[in-house]
């Protein structure tokens, strides 16, 4: 077509993606939130809980590329349909679920859904818009999802004050259908038939040895790291991970390209932004029962004070640009990640009588560092590439970091339960009460209830604040680690004949995600 004739009703369907795309925006953090109130309805333990977060990112980071190109060969609007019709089943079976395995398989639906709708929502973008008004319509969808991550905890908390927990799940329910309906009434249909056929078999390597890999992680606190099962996923992750790498090395048209991460630029940002997500995804894990359980608020409360870190990622996302400008790519990442550390290293410090306001100082700088670090990390990342391979390089940058929260979730979590369950004090109780009350610290302060012992709530609470703590040190340690090859190797600023905002912006939709 020489013309590009927009569509009347275009402004409509980007409302309706929007929707959608907050949907899935808050879906990841609005459980976070809800974890601690279903680990005291479902008695749930610890790494449990750690299932029903990265059963939904393992499933996502998995299938999110041949998604995409599922979406390129049998039409974009479809697959949507598809996707969405997928999610909103997910989030029935969650709310209906009476158990915690449910609740899991209910989160690994959920994950196939939003593999499907994440990046095919902005692949429909170019039917809908002319170029000068393109920008303009991926920046409103990256700002939806952006926006869901401080409205989840906020949404969640208010739902879980005002009913019961399946309430979390389904709220996705009529934003989905409503994103169905709109694709149904105003998508046009799109698809690329030159596009690579989805690989089967990279695609089950990628899900088993990553599912193999979060496994291993999460039932080593319980089991130790030497039990038979653990080693044995463990190895397994690392076999099956191999052979991707392997395979995807040979195939002609790769579904994960990884000759990308030779240009040092991308390698180097990419590993930053996956840094930043271990971090941001395992500190949300571990938050919520600390503001719970320990401090004692509510769940609206909880999802209120998780604000502070929210701020601070808004004021850096707003200010990170015009840094990078004036100091280049490598000072900002840099000085994202010491800061990063510094705000860890602070909240290490907490204490049991330590307060929130202490923990909202922390969780600002926090926030500072989070956008400090990931934003330029993402543009650069993009910017390293050359102009035909930034959208390859988008998937992968996308699919990597989901790694990143996936295993900071299990691994973060894991090290909190170990702690947890090594510090906390159970003397005196009946053995399977010791054994319930080492689960995690709601099931804790449920025994200490049961049994009247303000000495085991308070064993628990010490606890965990210790857990935490360690989780912290990790996160600085991890932080300041990655800060120096950052500043060492980096590129010193953006080559100017690049114009990534629209990528970069792109794959930002998908950073809300964790």
């Amino acid at each position: 077509m020489d013309t590009f004739t927009p569509d009347p009703r275009r402004w409509w369907a980007l409302a309706a993606l929007v929707a959608s795309m907050l949907t899935l925006g808050f879906d990841t953090t609005i459980l976070n939130v809800a974890l601690p109130t279903m680990a005291a309805d479902l008695g749930a333990t610890t790494g449990e809980q750690q299932w029903m977060a990265d059963a939904y990112v393992v499933v996502f980071a998995a299938l999110m590329l041949p998604a995409g190109l599922l979406g390129d060969r049998f039409g974009r609007r479809l697959m949507l349909v598809v996707g969405l019709g997928i999610f909103l089943a997910g989030s029935l079976v969650g709310a209906l679920a009476d158990g915690v395995g449910a609740v899991i398989a209910a989160r690994a639906v959920m994950g196939v859904g939003a593999a499907l709708v994440t990046p095919l929502a902005l692949s429909v973008l170019p039917s809908l818009f002319a170029p000068e008004e393109r920008a303009k319509a991926v920046g409103i969808t990256s700002a939806a999802s952006a926006l869901g991550l401080p409205l989840g905890p906020i949404v969640g908390g208010w739902l879980l004050n005002h009913f019961w927990w399946g309430s979390v799940f389904l709220v996705n329910v009529p934003m989905a259908a409503l994103g169905i309906a709109a694709c149904v009434l105003l998508l046009p249909e799109t698809r690329d038939p030159a596009s690579p056929t989805v690989d089967v078999v990279s695609t089950a390597l990628t899900a088993t040895g990553l599912g193999a890999l979060v496994y291993g992680i999460i039932e080593a606190p319980g089991r130790g790291w030497g039990d038979p099962l653990v080693l044995g996923a463990l190895t397994g992750a690392v076999v099956l991970l191999t052979a991707l790498v392997l395979r995807e090395r040979r195939v002609e048209r790769p579904m994960l390209d990884m000759t990308l991460l030779a240009h040092r630029g991308f390698l180097l940002n990419t590993v930053a932004a996956t840094l930043v997500m271990f971090v941001l995804s395992g500190l949300l894990f571990v938050l919520p029962p600390y503001l719970q359980a320990v401090l004692g608020h509510d769940a609206l409360g909880t999802g209120l004070r998780l604000l502070p870190m929210m701020g601070g990622l808004l004021v850096a996302s707003r200010t990170a640009p015009q840094l990078t400008a004036r100091f280049g790519a490598r000072a900002a990442v840099t000085a994202g990640l010491v800061v990063l550390a510094f705000a860890a290293f602070l909240g290490s410090r907490t204490t049991t009588d330590s307060g929130y306001g202490f923990t909202a100082l922390w969780l600002s700088v926090t926030g500072l560092g989070f956008g400090f670090a990931l934003i330029p990390a993402m543009n650069s990342a993009l910017d390293a590439l050359p102009r035909d391979r930034a959208g390859s390089g988008s998937g992968l940058l996308m699919t990597l970091r989901q790694v990143g929260g996936a295993i900071g979730i299990a691994l973060l979590g894991s090290l909190l339960a170990g702690t947890f369950r090594d510090r906390l004090h159970t003397g005196g109780l009946p053995p399977r009460a010791a054994d319930t009350a080492g689960d995690s610290v709601v099931a804790a302060h449920l025994v200490a209830e049961r049994v009247g012992s303000a000495d085991l709530a308070a064993s628990a609470n010490s606890a965990y604040v210790h857990g935490m703590g360690v989780v912290l040190l990790v996160c600085g340690v991890a932080a300041l680690v990655s800060a120096l090859p950052a500043a060492a190797f980096l590129p010193g600023a953006a080559r100017p004949d690049r114009a990534p905002a629209a990528p970069v912006m792109a794959d930002g939709e998908a950073d809300a995600r964790q």
